[in-house]
């Protein structure tokens, strides 16, 4: 690599580029899910196309892939896991995905997947599917038209998964998640009929929104996200986005009567900010200083929100800051009592507002759903049947709208197809992340009783963040615990907190 250090540079400068075009696009969507004018929402469309075509044109340029190729060439004998090498490599696998996408498809689905996220908010106010379907009919189309493009003769669904988790397989997910179905369904039900239960009207009190923002900020910042980096804002449904190294947006929602969500909500979105500000500042925009994989960016918002946000070490330390913020509302509450609600297990409508043992199951729900439309087996008509059918087998309940069952997630509307399994992959990889942490850093839950996160926060820095793409998100897994990705450290540590809770 060194023989051609100009060459590099071009390249490097190149991607800079089209990441400075993409940042753009960014703003303007962040803009749009928070504060746009309604009526803009047309030209925004137009907006947010144009740049995402430029980036697109940018990145498929010709000469890019000549002076890869000539790059690639010199990389061969390389340490394959070091930054200029891994630059290369996943450059080029990016390339190979790209020029198989026509620039006009590029335009088309953003337009499309902008009008239709305003469409989806819209719908899901006025709790009517018929309103989305439209936009959602025109966005499956095109999703499929680029799973065709890129899956090469092979499965569409299967190359949409690919462009978030890099190497997986429909067929080895579908294993895991049977390996999850049963005993996850049999612990629900184990617990749905224990003896003890939480009392989680608790949750149900009036938590006035200033003050859950107060809460929020503190946590967020407290484990480790950076607000002169990064901002917290609300949107109809959480997100985190980049917009440049030194520019994290993070945001939630609240609700008055359920102190968990907007809480919770909170931490797992500044696990994403925390990796994104993990990153390395000098690689912006180039795969050293850019996410492995959805999973593992998954894995680190539900390793703060649930291993260590659903803990009780966390909420002894947490509890007198809370009760100073809501006064009367909890002085009859114990923190044990209020760590039991926020841990309690019970079959629910809203992905994002479920319990650690239900949630995987409503991933396993979209899984299924979206791979059947993409696959054509599902009509974008049919959905809200089929939902409300699987929400039934699956978890025993029956959404009674449209707004909290079929229309609750944003990301169909944001042409988001093959997103959702990388949720219960970081689910397992959180797990495990965990474990291997404890194993190395001694007693986790004396340093979280203490609000001692700075340990845990630098194992993260060094064993996952500072990596970017160098490593697969499964090479990640296996160099920091010393494993493969497995379904067991997340079950054992489920029954080990629910057998402490429930019995």
């Amino acid at each position: 690599m060194s023989q051609q250090p100009e060459l590099l540079k071009t390249v490097c400068d190149h991607m800079r580029h089209a990441a400075l075009l993409q940042s753009v696009a960014d703003t303007l969507e962040w803009d749009e899910r928070t504060g746009m004018p309604i009526k803009a929402g047309e030209y925004r469309a137009t907006q947010v196309s144009t740049l995402r075509a430029m980036t697109h044109s940018h990145l498929t340029d010709p000469r890019f892939g000549e002076w890869l190729h000539l790059l690639s060439e010199t990389t061969d004998q390389a340490e394959p896991h070091c930054d200029e090498t891994s630059l290369v490599r996943e450059l080029v696998r990016d390339w190979q995905r790209n020029w198989r996408i026509p620039v006009d498809l590029v335009e088309r689905l953003s337009a499309a997947t902008v009008r239709g996220q305003q469409v989806w908010d819209e719908a899901r106010k006025s709790d009517d599917f018929s309103i989305f379907a439209p936009a959602l009919e025109k966005i499956v189309s095109l999703k499929q038209e680029l799973g065709m493009h890129l899956a090469d003769g092979g499965d569409p669904y299967e190359s949409l998964v690919a462009e978030y988790e890099p190497g997986a397989k429909v067929n080895d997910l579908v294993v895991v998640f049977e390996s999850l179905r049963e005993p996850l369904v049999a612990l629900v039900a184990e617990l749905r009929d224990a003896p003890r239960q939480p009392n989680v009207s608790i949750l149900q009190r009036e938590y006035p929104i200033e003050d859950q923002r107060k809460l929020s900020r503190f946590v967020a910042e407290s484990i480790g996200f950076d607000f002169e980096r990064g901002r917290l804002d609300e949107t109809s449904h959480p997100f985190c986005t980049s917009l440049g190294p030194h520019d994290c947006r993070i945001l939630t929602r609240y609700g008055s009567n359920w102190l968990s969500g907007g809480l919770f909500g909170t931490i797992h979105e500044a696990g994403h900010g925390i990796y994104e500000q993990g990153l390395r500042e000098t690689w912006h925009g180039l795969p050293p200083g850019s996410y492995s994989s959805l999973g593992i960016h998954e894995s680190q918002s539900r390793l703060w929100e649930n291993q260590v946000g659903r803990s009780l070490p966390f909420w002894k330390w947490l509890y007198p800051k809370a009760k100073k913020i809501f006064g009367w509302r909890l002085e009859d509450v114990s923190v044990e009592d209020l760590h039991f609600a926020l841990n309690s297990v019970m079959p629910s409508l809203i992905r994002v507002d479920a319990d650690e043992a239900t949630y995987n199951l409503h991933i396993i729900i979209r899984f299924e759903l979206e791979k059947a439309l993409i696959g054509g087996e599902l009509q974008p008509a049919e959905l809200p049947t089929a939902w409300n059918e699987a929400y039934q087998r699956y978890l025993g309940i029956q959404p009674p709208s449209a707004a909290s069952g079929v229309l609750q997630d944003v990301h169909w509307s944001a042409g988001l197809f093959g997103y959702f399994p990388t949720y219960t992959l970081g689910n397992l990889a959180a797990a495990q992340f965990y474990a291997a942490a404890e194993a190395e850093l001694g007693n986790l839950d004396e340093q979280l009783e203490k609000g001692q996160f700075q340990h845990l926060f630098g194992w993260l820095r060094r064993n996952i963040h500072c990596h970017g793409r160098n490593f697969t998100g499964a090479e990640l897994v296996k160099n920091a615990t010393g494993s493969e990705m497995a379904p067991e450290p997340l079950l054992k540590s489920l029954q080990t907190r629910y057998d402490r809770l429930y019995r």
